[in-house]
């Protein structure tokens, strides 16, 4: 062909062809608008597909970095798959993006009450921001000569910085952190003598503002820091009366917390961020990590994908099919993670009669002690030692599914919290549990404030005193309990002892001596703190749970100021009060009242031990 300019030939031919198109109804102004805007509108769309594939891309490979797993689900692999086509179908995960309170409850009032719990879905990046304030107060306050900082809390207020506490230490230039979630004068004892006080500060942890533990903590140690309200920082959520009597006693600051975020979902909140960072934990990493794993959980990544929404669909299916012992192995290093883990998974799943059971720092052992209602699930970090591969391999063998969530590093701590929060919401959904209120907590509460009403709990004198089952000796008390025991169920061992290391051997070799023996899961909680925690799975979850309370006596106790009991008598009212709760919902449990905890444990084991074995 020729070039030219033909585009000047024949204008007047060109002309007439307009005016005849216009004399016929054809707008050729109006034809090439549209055929600009129509134009511009498939670029632009395709362009915006394109930003979202990249975006999707990006964010998937993203995940793979905190998200990345591997399953060997065995007979549940089926379901699983069909369960996350069903909730890509549903469009579950944009709901929980829109905070569509309808997927766990379909009632006016809680579903408005729900909506009001879900704060925790953009944490990360509302508390970004508040990062750099926080670092600054812990500069301040090491400027000012403090070497410690006691965090004060029970439940979610105490357990996320517990986690940093055990995980990451004290920085270099940072504050030694204690959390003190218990009763237990001793415990509260040694805590005092581990600190300079005049050189301590005091965080004062509760949503409510109203928590009998940590209200009697604050006093005792307001009155040991010579009332100075400098050393004390409130956390709390607006309008409490926490909130007020910090503005009272001129307390050094205030943290308002976000009310929209629940308890057992507030880690990555002011409840888990503050005492981190006067440990010195790295907030930007921990963060930047959380917000990975949210934009992986986000309605632009397809479900199957989502590394909450799998975990979700896993936990939910497991349970189905009455796997619901949920067993978290942790590397030594965040060996922690599990008893923040055991109230999110138990006291947001434990009520109506259904629930998952959470299972921490149980010692892996061979296939033949177990029973068929276990999951596994692991976390494992890079370049350590994996001494629990072999028995994994063993255990999915023998069947029983094991998941395996990689983890980058310990930070990646913030992205496990979320994964964990958005998985139990998701398993939720699906079972349909409203995972956001704890209908049962308050029974035990209530029952305490019966029993100090009353006056002082009965304490031993001398020896062992039991209650709740028959037996003539302790031996045959112990082997009526555990001779309830049917596959299926769990073991809780609720300890009312001073939480340490010596305990914590001792308790461990009595929950696995029943493990092996019995072939059920077993479980640990000190006391008071776990009911805080998997108290509520207790009550108010499946009654497959077999209860062994310890109760020991205090040699020595504590004032608490202003108060007309002890802490020794309030940890033995909290004690009383959840065992009468635990009968009042028909559970099988026995209480084992101690005058010395320490040989008292190695009777419980050597009776234990003699036991006969259950079919």
């Amino acid at each position: 062909g020729e070039v030219r300019p033909s585009l000047l030939e024949n204008l007047a031919g060109a002309e007439h062809v307009m005016r005849e198109l216009a004399a016929i109804g054809i707008d050729m102004d109006k034809v090439t608008y549209d055929l600009q805007v129509d134009g511009v509108k498939l670029f632009a769309d395709s362009v915006t597909k394109l930003l979202e594939e990249i975006a999707n891309k990006k964010q998937q490979l993203k995940a793979g970095a905190v998200g990345a797993h591997e399953a060997e689900l065995g007979t549940i692999e089926e379901a699983v798959s069909r369960r996350l086509g069903q909730l890509e179908q549903a469009a579950v995960v944009r709901r929980i993006s829109e905070k569509d309170a309808g997927l766990w409850k379909s009632n006016g009032t809680v579903e408005k009450e729900i909506r009001e719990r879900l704060g925790w879905l953009q944490v990360a990046d509302r508390m970004e921001e508040q990062v750099p304030k926080l670092t600054e107060l812990r500069g301040q306050l090491v400027a000012e000569g403090c070497t410690d900082a006691v965090l004060m809390g029970m439940g979610g207020s105490s357990l996320a910085p517990e986690v940093f506490r055990q995980t990451f230490g004290a920085a270099e230039g940072a504050l030694n952190v204690h959390v003190l979630d218990t009763t237990d004068p001793a415990a509260i004892a040694a805590v005092e003598q581990s600190i300079d006080v005049k050189k301590t500060a005091f965080l004062v942890a509760s949503k409510s503002g109203t928590t009998l533990e940590t209200l009697s903590h604050y006093r005792y140690f307001f009155e040991r820091a010579g009332r100075n309200g400098k050393q004390f920082i409130a956390i709390t959520d607006p309008g409490t009366s926490l909130a007020d009597e910090a503005a009272t006693r001129g307390f050094r600051r205030v943290f308002l917390n976000p009310s929209d975020i629940g308890g057992r979902y507030s880690a990555l909140s002011y409840f888990g961020l503050v005492p981190a960072a006067l440990g010195g934990v790295d907030l930007a990493g921990l963060l930047d990590r959380a917000a990975t794993m949210t934009q992986a959980c986000s309605p632009s990544v397809p479900v199957a994908e989502n590394p909450g929404a799998w975990l979700g669909a896993v936990l939910a299916e497991a349970a189905k099919v009455g796997r619901d012992k949920v067993t978290i192995l942790a590397p030594a290093a965040m060996r922690s993670f599990g008893i923040w883990a055991e109230q999110l998974i138990a006291e947001s799943t434990g009520k109506e009669g259904k629930g998952l059971v959470p299972v921490a720092d149980e010692a892996l052992g061979s296939p033949e002690v177990y029973g068929h209602d276990r999951l596994f699930v692991r976390l494992s970090l890079p370049g350590g030692t994996d001494a629990d591969a072999a028995r994994l391999a063993a255990l999915s063998k023998a069947g029983h599914p094991v998941v395996t969530l990689k983890l980058n590093d310990p930070l990646s701590l913030g992205a496990e919290f979320f994964r964990w929060e958005y998985a139990i919401a998701v398993a939720g959904a699906i079972l349909g549990i409203n995972v956001f209120d704890q209908p049962n907590v308050q029974e035990a509460k209530d029952l305490t404030k019966n029993v100090l009403s009353e006056g002082n709990p009965p304490t031993v004198g001398e020896g062992i005193r039991w209650a709740g089952q028959q037996g003539a000796t302790l031996d045959t008390a112990i082997q009526s309990l555990l001779g309830q025991v049917r596959p299926g169920d769990y073991v809780a061992l609720l300890a009312y002892i001073s939480p340490d290391e010596e305990h914590d051997r001792a308790l461990n070799s009595i929950r696995l001596a029943i493990r092996d023996k019995h072939r059920v899961a077993t479980t640990i909680g000190y006391g008071p703190r776990y009911l805080h925690s998997t108290g509520q799975l207790h009550k108010g979850g499946p009654n497959t749970g077999v209860f062994l309370q310890i109760v020991g006596d205090d040699v020595k106790d504590l004032e608490i100021p202003g108060e007309r009991f002890t802490f020794g008598v309030l940890k033995q009212a909290q004690a009383l009060g959840d065992f009468q709760a635990l009968r009042n919902h028909g559970r099988r449990v026995l209480r084992v009242q101690l005058r010395d905890a320490n040989q008292g444990l190695v009777k419980i084991g050597q009776a234990i031990a003699t036991g006969v074995q259950v079919a």
